[in-house]
């Protein structure tokens, strides 16, 4: 299970660290991509650099956490990356279906990240959880 938690945290590491550092430079290119607008406001590209940084953040946390060992540390930090990848998918899918916002990578997109939240969630067996 060690080298598919490794796996994981670099995939994670790389889409997410590549996706928040095109946020960070380009946000419009990632706004037409993913939800279709186009001429977005001042503050929603402000606000899509915010999230650029998070999501650089995340990259960052991963790749160093790629070789660490089964332990409470890890175990929150993936629940961490499973409750954002499943708020992600939930959001995107509330952004297509009732705000009417698409672009041609919002359903690979939902897709992707429904995929890092059940693999995400079934990393958790098997790591210690933090006494409480």
């Amino acid at each position: 299970m060690n080298a598919t938690r490794t796996l994981f945290l670099v995939v994670v590491a790389a889409v997410e660290a590549a996706t928040g550092l095109g946020l960070l430079l380009l946000p419009s290119v990632a706004f037409v991509l993913l939800l279709g607008l186009e001429g977005a406001a001042v503050e929603a590209f402000f606000v899509g650099r915010i999230a650029g940084a998070a999501l650089l953040a995340i990259g960052v946390a991963s790749w160093m956490a790629r070789k660490d060992g089964a332990n409470p540390s890890l175990f929150g930090f993936l629940t961490g990356i499973l409750i954002y990848n499943t708020a992600v998918s939930i959001l995107l899918v509330y952004a297509a279906a009732v705000l009417k916002m698409t672009g041609v990578m919002l359903w690979p997109t939902v897709a992707f990240h429904g995929l890092l939240a059940v693999w995400g969630g079934l990393l958790l067996r098997g790591i210690p959880q933090a006494n409480r």
